[in-house]
């Protein structure tokens, strides 16, 4: 690649984005590293010391890689947008009964147009980042297709990037695995960046307890939430819950009940203000709804689809026939799956290729569910 083509790197300090401009510099590109400022650990009343992307430490990580690799390094401070949008997201997600997703809705709507922007500014061809997934073009369609490190794939949390924004996007580590990455690291003398610890906690919720930060940031919490009852599936009053919004489909620990047996969350009903609780059993369903549709590799489809679909990042995807209903996807599973959960993302496979993803908006249950659909696709 001409040394000519220049490209903004998203740093966050940690190996992955290191490793991903190191490799792009070897590859040739004219290289620019960009750290982005999303959060601030004060404002979240954490008690914790700062970890992960946003903090100081990881900062100057990426600023000392760059100094070293000899390329310049940006920070680009996007709290208010991101909070804005992200946080109000996020709780307002639990205040309606759902379990959001905002590390999918920050990649799609904060990230990858913040990353753009300044891209264009600073006269850069493309976008790169160190997530373990590849990106693929056929028949003028962009889309997304699963990283080789399946240990490590973060295809998932990507399903809702454009068109416009895939077409400028390189994925350098996609067809590398954790280790290979590691020794990448070792032999180029960055022995710090092996050792550093990675972080996987929402960026704004430090200390993984979103029901502290709902309470200090939700105003009059208090008044809007009140304690209702736990049910069981045929109606039993069986205790006493704190709030709907504390709760999450498929959650076990922390409801302070006992009935002789392991049981889950398996329905919040924010009009009634009852939490429906289950046995593991009680807690399959075997078809969802999702809505606000991106598709990927084809830009629609017709009729009934297979496909492999996944309803949480670490899934590893159930058989599923998929068919669109106006704006909507009905999702019917092969056999029953475990905590449908509506606010997180759906995202359907073909192959290791994503057709589309979107939002679960509820699940169901039904008797039959019949597999011998056509694999029809519109691609017009």
């Amino acid at each position: 690649m001409s040394k000519n083509r220049r490209v903004l790197v998203a740093m966050s300090g940690g190996i992955d984005s290191s490793v991903a401009a190191i490799l792009l510099m070897e590859q040739g590109y004219e290289v620019i590293g960009l750290t982005m400022k999303t959060w601030d650990y004060e404002s979240s009343g954490s008690n914790n010391k700062e970890t992960g992307c946003c903090s100081l430490d990881s900062i100057n990580d990426a600023r000392n890689i760059a100094v070293d690799l000899g390329f310049h390094h940006n920070i680009l401070d996007i709290r208010d947008e991101f909070g804005d949008f992200v946080i109000d997201y996020f709780t307002d997600e639990y205040m309606i009964g759902r379990t959001p997703n905002p590390c999918v809705l920050c990649n799609t709507h904060i990230k990858w147009e913040a990353l753009l922007k300044r891209a264009d500014k600073l006269g850069c061809d493309f976008i790169a980042t160190g997530h373990y997934a590849n990106i693929k073009n056929k028949d003028g369609r962009y889309f997304i297709s699963k990283g080789k490190d399946l240990n490590k794939d973060q295809s998932y949390a990507l399903w809702g990037i454009s068109q416009k924004n895939l077409s400028r996007t390189i994925f350098p580590l996609g067809n590398l695995e954790k280790n290979e990455i590691k020794k990448i690291a070792l032999e180029r003398g960055y022995e710090n960046l092996v050792k550093k610890s990675e972080s996987y906690e929402i960026c704004f919720v430090p200390d993984n307890d979103y029901r502290s930060f709902l309470k200090k940031r939700v105003k009059d919490i208090d008044k809007k939430i009140k304690k209702g009852n736990f049910v069981t599936e045929t109606g039993d009053v069986v205790g006493t819950h704190q709030g709907y919004p504390y709760y999450t489909i498929g959650q076990r620990k922390g409801l302070g009940i006992a009935l002789g047996y392991p049981i889950y969350v398996t329905n919040i009903d924010v009009e009634s203000n009852t939490v429906t609780v289950g046995s593991f059993d009680e807690l399959k369903r075997n078809g969802m709804y999702v809505d606000k549709l991106n598709f990927m590799k084809y830009k629609s489809i017709n009729g009934k689809v297979n496909a492999d679909t996944k309803i949480r990042y670490n899934d590893s995807g159930s058989p599923s026939v998929i068919e669109k209903v106006d704006n909507t996807l009905k999702v019917y599973f092969g056999s029953s799956v475990n905590a449908i959960t509506p606010g997180q993302a759906a995202v359907f496979y073909e192959g290791d290729d994503i057709i589309g993803g979107g939002w679960i908006k509820s699940s169901f249950d039904q008797n039959k569910v019949n597999f011998s659909s056509k694999h029809l696709i519109n691609n017009d």
